[in-house]
């Protein structure tokens, strides 16, 4: 196992152990999304809150592996204060990261890089998206 490697099981493992942006917003406040994973019993409830066209704020919920855990921490992490948009290219971003498309160089992926290892397992590549389904899903709700 590279260091590198290593680096990133640690980075989700804090992610994982240390989750930012546990719990819930207000219903009042934001909207709620509700996934799962029925291959891995993964699910999550994401709360969105949007304003004037940015994500105001991002909390979840959930239950589940390492990696959808992690990846849910590391989202609401990465999207909260972007516009809808910035939010949005995020998370085709880090889909065809988890196609195992190498990502534009001038995007900080920040902590998710640590996710890119996922793509050689395609069983995990659905926990790992299933926060940035969430996200995309409440986008549109929001939209409608």
């Amino acid at each position: 196992m590279s260091s590198l490697d290593d680096l990133y099981r640690r980075v989700i493992m804090d992610h994982y152990q240390k989750p930012r942006n546990r719990g819930k917003l207000d219903e009042a406040e934001g909207l709620i999304v509700h996934l799962n994973n029925p291959t891995c019993g993964d699910s999550i409830s994401l709360s969105l809150k949007l304003e004037n066209g940015r994500v105001a704020d991002a909390r979840f919920l959930g239950e589940g592996c390492s990696i959808s855990m992690s990846s849910a921490s590391m989202m609401t992490e990465a999207v909260k204060g972007k516009t809808v948009e910035e939010a949005l290219h995020l998370a085709q971003v880090f889909s065809e990261l988890m196609q195992g498309k190498e990502p534009d160089e001038s995007i900080d992926l920040g902590d998710i890089e640590a996710l890119s290892g996922v793509a050689k397992f395609p069983a995990r590549i659905k926990c790992a998206t299933l926060a940035w389904k969430a996200l995309e899903q409440g986008i549109k709700q929001a939209e409608q």
